[in-house]
């Protein structure tokens, strides 16, 4: 297996990163309109588009700035070009979940909106983490060196802990869960704050597991992005356990 995995477009060399990550988007779209149809959205069709538009933005900004301090010893030498280049998933959530927040009190949207994303969210990352997976080293979603079972080579001739596989198991196990869980009771909103307590905690543990550069306290920004979505949702987090 050689990394990373790629395939000649006019004599030219593409990696295969690129059409899972606009696979990841396409279906993801696909799959949200294709879960609304019969659904009594009670927020209005062109509040939906503002509300996406503010994830979008958010996403795209949160993304970055997150990336951006996963190695703060770089921070002064990023240009534009590597600003934008560099992005992670989890800036992403944190930047969208504050980007739809941001539109709703623009266009004065008080309902809890996203219950519906939850199943789309799971399969385009796993979808996307499947792209990642295919990058081996040349993408900073590989593990550290270990001697566990699932050790691969990555493309660097060390056995590393294939993170991107392990979240790709992490989605089916998501996905599983709240397929179970479609029809139970709960509060409008609560499906996709367990998505996001359940996201980050995940990436909180792994991050050991990874070659990460400390932002603070020992910890990377990774770290510190899943703590600070703890606190924000800590009232339904107590509640979570509370209920349990």
């Amino acid at each position: 297996m050689t990394f990373p995995f790629q395939f000649n477009l006019f004599g030219d060399a593409v990696n295969l990163h690129i059409i899972f990550e606009t696979l990841a988007f396409f279906i993801g779209v696909r799959l949200y309109y294709h879960l609304k149809k019969g659904i009594a959205d009670p927020i209005s069709d062109i509040n939906r588009l503002w509300i996406m538009l503010g994830a979008m933005i958010g996403a795209l900004i949160g993304s970055r700035v997150i990336a951006m301090l996963e190695t703060p010893s770089e921070i002064w030498q990023q240009t534009w070009l590597t600003f934008y280049q560099n992005k992670t998933v989890a800036g992403g959530f944190l930047g969208g979940l504050f980007g739809v927040e941001a539109m709703k009190k623009i266009i004065g949207v008080k309902t809890a909106s996203g219950d519906i994303y939850v199943i789309p969210i799971i399969v385009a990352v796993f979808i996307g983490r499947i792209g990642c997976f295919s990058m081996g080293v040349t993408e900073a979603t590989y593990g550290v060196e270990t001697h566990f079972i699932f050790g691969m080579d990555l493309g660097d001739g060390k056995l590393r802990h294939p993170v991107a596989l392990y979240e790709m198991a992490y989605m089916v196990l998501l996905f599983v869960l709240f397929r179970k869980i479609k029809h139970k009771t709960m509060l409008n909103g609560d499906r996709f704050k367990l998505f996001m307590v359940l996201y980050f905690l995940y990436r909180f543990l792994v991050e050991f597991i990874k070659p990460y550069h400390p932002l603070f306290l020992g910890m990377s920004s990774i770290h510190w992005s899943a703590l600070f979505l703890f606190a924000y949702y800590y009232k339904f987090i107590l509640r979570l356990i509370r209920y349990a």
